[in-house]
């Protein structure tokens, strides 16, 4: 076999080892509360929206329903946790951010909306890790509580 061939057939075998590597894809239920905790803790969620999963929170005036995020992080040479908060804290932040736009302080009805599939907890958001990337979607209803 020509020197070429060979370098040819090596790099498709490695090509196709990288794409099985990242389409892993662990489902795992995490704390929600957990990463409320570790957001408030960097400093990344400053306490002036609060965050209810759906069937745990206040009822208030609906400012905008159905608010989406989707976030993800850099998973590799992190546990599949580790990974999982971080893209959560990213979430919540981003819903924060919104939620302040909109003159909401709350977050409220929230559920896991990974790839558009609805996942109710009262409890954990859904994340979804790979080899190189984790993931949250979560949506909710950008609210203003008393």
């Amino acid at each position: 076999m020509h020197k070429i061939s060979k370098t040819l057939i090596g790099l498709a075998i490695s090509l196709t080892c990288v794409g099985a590597a990242q389409a892993a894809d662990r489902m795992s239920m995490n704390s929600f509360q957990a990463a409320i905790d570790a957001g408030t803790a960097e400093g990344k969620l400053d306490g002036t929206v609060k965050f209810y999963l759906a069937g745990t929170g206040p009822k208030g005036k609906i400012v905008k329903a159905d608010a989406v995020t989707n976030r993800k992080t850099n998973a590799f040479g992190k546990s599949d946790d580790k990974a999982c908060q971080w893209a959560a804290m990213s979430a919540l932040i981003s819903l924060q951010e919104a939620a302040k736009q909109n003159g909401a302080n709350a977050v409220v009805n929230i559920v896991s909306y990974y790839k558009k599939n609805v996942n109710k907890s009262t409890k954990d958001y859904e994340c979804h890790a790979g080899a190189v990337v984790a993931g949250v979607a979560l949506k909710g209803d950008l609210a203003v509580v008393k």
